[in-house]
């Protein structure tokens, strides 16, 4: 047995429960652990749109800090939402098992409106919005923000259609509603639906007992996504999605990038061989760059 681990996380309840699963994993290998909660910045600011809020690390950065103060041993992050580029001093140690991938849409009332060219539907993400554009072209989208049970109340308060949401996120809480539609033609963000666990770089007797818990299947899929993503100089709140599966004899992957207004995009399908997945994820990502993803993604940095 170890000391007792400190956690940090976001103090959200979903963030809460990502902190408490953790903690559960982590009661075989320590003593104990605290859950230290904090607020981020885009906890606080609740109506700016996230792409406006100052690029990456909106939702990590105060748990990042205070990992390198020393205050806290390891941080718990939604793994979608940490930017594929670490600070200086942190390292990613350890990932829980994937739990669905999937966007799923959350109706107010009926799904009429998907045959219809009308309909209004709210999402904070660009890549969901970007996405949603490129498919039923003649909608409106609005921006929604806020922890998961805020948004599902925004939902009901509002005169929408419908709102788009990550399904890890409302099976975690027990919260899917059974009107809800599994946005299978949708690619998901990098890693969505992956729990992570970060540490201080040089703290390796942590990094070694973390490896430990650490589910390989989706660490290394997770890997291939975030690596995508990083070789498109995208951000985490890019128009950029990626998913990769392990096969028996490799991968296959599904991944691009979309224009903001929906009209682009350049995407991809293809299986890999079972190698590197940080190398694979960059390969993959030079296929999209050659068949005009570079373009679309200048176009998205001028426009952003």
């Amino acid at each position: 047995m170890v000391k007792s681990i400190r956690i940090g996380t976001r103090d959200s309840t979903l963030a809460l429960w990502q902190a408490k699963a953790v903690a559960d994993v982590l009661y075989a290998i320590t003593e104990s652990t605290e859950i230290v909660p904090v607020k981020s910045k885009g906890d606080l600011d609740l109506q700016t749109p996230l792409h406006q809020m100052g690029g990456t690390g909106i939702f990590t950065k105060v748990l990042d800090e205070i990992l390198l103060s020393g205050k806290i041993d390891i941080a718990v992050h939604s793994l979608k939402d940490y930017p594929t580029v670490m600070p200086a001093g942190i390292k990613l140690a350890a990932v829980l098992p994937r739990e669905d991938y999937r966007d799923i849409l959350v109706l107010k009332n009926s799904a009429d409106f998907l045959t219809s060219d009308t309909g209004l539907v709210a999402t904070g993400s660009i890549r969901r919005r970007a996405q949603w554009l490129n498919k039923y072209p003649g909608h409106q989208l609005t921006n929604l923000r806020g922890n998961v049970q805020t948004r599902l109340q925004k939902l009901q308060n509002n005169d929408w259609n419908g709102a788009v949401f990550a399904k890890a996120g409302l099976l975690r809480l027990g919260l899917v509603p059974d009107n809800a539609i599994e946005l299978d033609w949708m690619i998901p963000a990098p890693a969505q639906g992956v729990v992570a666990i970060t540490c201080r770089a040089d703290d390796h007797n942590l990094f070694e007992l973390l490896q430990k818990i650490n589910h390989r299947e989706s660490w290394d899929t997770s890997l291939f996504e975030r690596q995508f993503l990083n070789t498109l100089e995208g951000g985490c709140s890019a128009p950029i999605g990626a998913l990769a599966k392990k096969t028996p004899d490799g991968y296959d992957f599904c991944g691009g990038v979309f224009s903001l207004d929906g009209k682009k995009k350049v995407v991809i399908e293809e299986s890999y061989p079972s190698e590197n997945p940080v190398k694979l994820g960059a390969r993959a990502a030079e296929v999209v760059r050659q068949k005009g993803g570079n373009l679309l993604m200048k176009e998205i940095r001028e426009t952003l």
